[in-house]
Order: C-alpha cells, then structure tokens, then sequence
C-alpha cells in the first residue's frame, strides 16, 4: 500500500519524465536545423577569369592611399537561440568558359571599341567639315555683301558726281543767262544814259541859245567896240531863273564891254530855265555864261 506521504511524490515523477523529454526534444530539433542550415549554406567556388594583357599598365603618378586604420574589433554578440530564417535555394553557377572563347568575346570587345571610336572620329569629322563649309559659306556670303555694298557705293558715288555736273551745268547756264542779262541791261542802261544824256544836252543846248539870245537883246554895246570880244560870267541863279548876283571871270579886255554884259545879264532876270531836274543842274545854281556880241 502507498501511503499518504509518498502519494505527492509518486505523482510528480511522470511531469519530470514529460519536461525532460520536452527539453530533449527542442535539444534534438535546434541542433539538427543547425546542421541542416550549414549543409544548405555551403556553395561551389566561383570559376576565376583571367585578363591578358599586352603590356603592363602605367603606374599611376599620384602616391597610393594610406591605408585606414581598422576599426577596433566589436565585442562578439550573444548567439540567440531562435532558429535562423530559411534562405532561398542558390542556382549553380555556370561552368567556366573557355580561353579562347574569352580571347575573342575580347577581340569583339576591342573591335567594337575600335569601331565605336572610329565612328566616333567620323562623326567629328563630318561635323568639323560641316563647320568648315558653314564658315567658308559665311565668309563668301560677307564677301558678297561687301562686293555689293561698295558697288552700290560707286553707283551713289557717280550719281552723285553726275548730279554734281548736272547742277554745275545749270548753275553755269543760269550764271551765263544772268551775266547775259546783267549786259543786256547795262548795255540799255548805257543806251538809255546816253539818250538821256543827249536829251539833256539837246534841252541845255537849246536853253543856253535861248538865254544868249535874250542877254544879246538887253546889251547895249560900247560904241568903240572893235571885233568880237569874249567875256565869261559867273551867274548865280536861283531854281525860279532869277540872277542872284554876276562876277566876270574872264574879262574881254574891254572895260565898258564887260560892265554892258554884266547889265544885260541882270535885266534879263529871270533867265530861261528848262522844266527838266537833269537839264537845270546845268544852271541852277551857278551858270558859267559866254558871251560874244556877234555870235
């Protein structure tokens, strides 16, 4: 028979059984997914490639970096007990090429390097030449406009010379036309003088007759008188024709003469005086008179 104080103790004994065997189970699964993410992990090595070169590059000129310092190494993390995630199933890589395959996917790449560059250079060109022939347009097309521009130059300039001549051929024409009427009306001018002034002569001529004619009626000669003396008289008259005053100038040698032609001068006030200004200039105001008893 059990008794009372072993019966708690017989009924802990299967829960110990049942943790232990739980323990060891979690125990069994943690170290077989372990093994299996290793196993899953673990890849092939990657094929290495090789470049050939022809020659070895230039060493560069600047000085190579120093290096960094390290940084101080992390105090390592505890390892936790959760399971790590499942990671996708890598695919095999691919087999490593050939050697001359790798040579001629160079060769290709080279060529068409070289290809590139040379349509590159062919571009340029086309384009430099393009440029070329826009410049030698530009030029020619500025040559043009300054052959274009001096010749329309030259043509202002002769029409500007022609009109020049034009205008100097008027001017000329108008000067002679001028100069012609200048003498035209001079030359009337003069004739127009001259008739005048033989009109006026012709009015003088005929007044100084009259006024001879009217002393000689008022003289009362001297009976001694001999030949045909000449006396001159210097009348002073007013524009009426009335003697102001008689002084001989130039005797005739005979006294009484003399004093007869001054008398017959002052009777014969008024004297005759022509209507015409220019005329009486001729008498008015003094009159050189001449007198002769038989003229």
């Amino acid at each position: 028979m059990i008794s009372a104080a072993d019966a708690p103790r017989n009924a802990r004994s299967p829960r110990k059984a049942l943790a232990g065997a739980l323990a060891l189970g979690v125990h069994v699964l943690f170290v077989l997914l372990l093994i299996f993410g290793v196993s899953w992990q673990t890849r092939r090595p990657a094929p290495v490639m090789v470049d050939l070169w022809q020659a070895l590059p230039e060493p560069s000129a600047q000085p190579p970096a120093r290096p960094q310092p390290l940084p101080p190494p992390k105090a390592p993390e505890p390892v936790k007990a959760a399971p790590p995630p499942p990671q996708p199933v890598e695919k095999e890589p691919s087999p490593p090429e050939a050697p001359d395959i790798a040579l001629e996917k160079r060769k290709a790449e080279a060529d068409r390097l070289k290809k590139l560059q040379a349509a590159k250079a062919a571009e340029e060109k086309a384009k430099a030449e393009e440029k070329a022939k826009a410049e030698e347009k530009a030029k020619a097309e500025a040559a043009r406009k300054e052959r274009e521009k001096q010749a329309a130059e030259q043509k202002r300039q002769a029409l500007l010379r022609q009109m020049e001549a034009e205008d100097m051929k008027q001017q000329l024409a108008a000067d002679t036309a001028a100069n012609e009427a200048r003498m035209t009306s001079l030359s009337e001018a003069r004739a127009a003088a001259s008739k005048r002034q033989a009109e006026v002569a012709s009015v003088v001529g005929r007044y100084r007759d009259q006024i001879s004619a009217k002393v000689r009626g008022n003289t009362r000669l001297p009976d001694d008188l001999k030949g045909n003396p000449q006396v001159r008289c210097l009348v002073k008259l007013l524009p009426t024709g009335e003697v102001v005053s008689v002084r001989v100038t130039q005797s005739s040698g005979n006294p009484a003469y003399d004093e007869a032609v001054v008398r017959a001068l002052e009777k014969s006030s008024p004297l005759p005086l022509p209507a015409d200004r220019d005329a009486r200039a001729a008498f008015v105001p003094e009159l050189s008179f001449v007198h002769r008893p038989k003229e």
